[in-house]
């Protein structure tokens, strides 16, 4: 994006990181979640020719206006306002006597994407057929097997230590956005793979090294996002899935098919780590799909 000259970037540079540190120490926000913060910030900061103390309302809705115009989608704009009003609060609560009423900035309509999920069919698909030769093919099972049987982020996955397995009450211990922790139950069949990597495969992979980290590479060091990114395409391909699979995609499947099992929205939000319902309330709308077409099957009268 183009930008103007700043001509106060010292000053407004100051603030940017003050609310940095406001969002990690005092926030508690995870590491993403900040640098989403700050990005967003630092992008609109810069198309200021203004000190950030001066802006009126008209100087975010021109920025707005801007990433409109330049083809971001709905959903990103929306994210970049929150974060700007996030900063704006946070001067206000500084006691900065800002010129502009937050109030006037527009909210930013936009339509909530379905996300892809796998259907239960596939899904199994997926599980089923991950060889179980190697250390790492162990892992893989084990890790996959976790995230579909509790609905773990990605970043949780890889966070996991060994610790984090409470085998008695079947559960695992994530700590989710803002270091929220919550505890997740986990299916038998699940815990038994689990337990396998760890007491067979785990120390073989580990080597010497003092890791408690779960999920291990070849290396014996923590997995990296991208190595699950990596290694479920590899394994969605070997087993002929045709749909594009992320670590997203196992999490969506996850609590679409509780929801279409029946479960109650409300426990699913709990088990996503959701602060809203709102949030959760997008695998109604999946529910309401899969009854439509159920409908459409089996109903003598179609």
């Amino acid at each position: 994006m183009k930008t103007k000259e700043n001509k106060f970037r010292p000053q407004n540079r100051a603030w940017l990181n003050n609310f940095r540190y406001y969002l990690e120490a005092e926030q508690g926000l995870a590491e993403n979640s900040v640098i989403s913060y700050f990005q967003d910030c630092q992008e609109f900061i810069n198309f200021l020719d203004c000190r950030l103390e001066d802006i009126v309302s008209q100087d975010v809705i021109e920025y707005l206006a801007s990433l409109q115009d330049i083809g971001f989608a709905g959903s990103s704009i929306a994210r970049k306002r929150s974060a700007i009003k996030s900063l704006l609060n946070f001067m206000i609560e500084e006691d900065i006597e800002l010129k502009l009423n937050l109030a006037d900035i527009p909210s930013i309509r936009y339509q909530q994407k379905i996300p892809d999920v796998l259907t239960l069919k596939e899904m199994l698909q997926l599980l089923d057929n991950i060889p179980v030769e190697t250390p790492l093919d162990w892992r893989s099972k084990a890790m996959l097997e976790l995230m579909y049987a509790s609905g773990l982020r990605v970043s949780e996955t890889i966070n996991l230590t060994i610790h984090d397995i409470y085998w008695t009450e079947k559960v695992v211990r994530v700590f989710g956005k803002g270091r929220k922790q919550r505890v997740i139950p986990v299916a038998e069949k699940s815990l038994a793979f689990l337990k396998t990597y760890i007491d067979m495969y785990r120390p073989l992979l580990k080597g010497y090294k003092q890791e408690d980290t779960l999920f291990l590479n070849r290396l014996g060091n923590p997995l990296s996002r991208m190595g699950v990114w990596k290694i479920l395409e590899s394994l969605a391909l070997k087993v002929g899935l045709t749909k594009k699979v992320s670590p997203h995609t196992i999490r969506h499947s996850f609590a679409t098919h509780l929801v279409e099992a029946g479960a109650n929205l409300r426990i699913v939000q709990i088990l996503l780590g959701h602060v809203s319902i709102n949030t959760t309330q997008i695998y109604s709308n999946i529910d309401k799909r899969f009854i439509i077409k159920e409908h459409r099957v089996y109903h003598p009268r179609k």
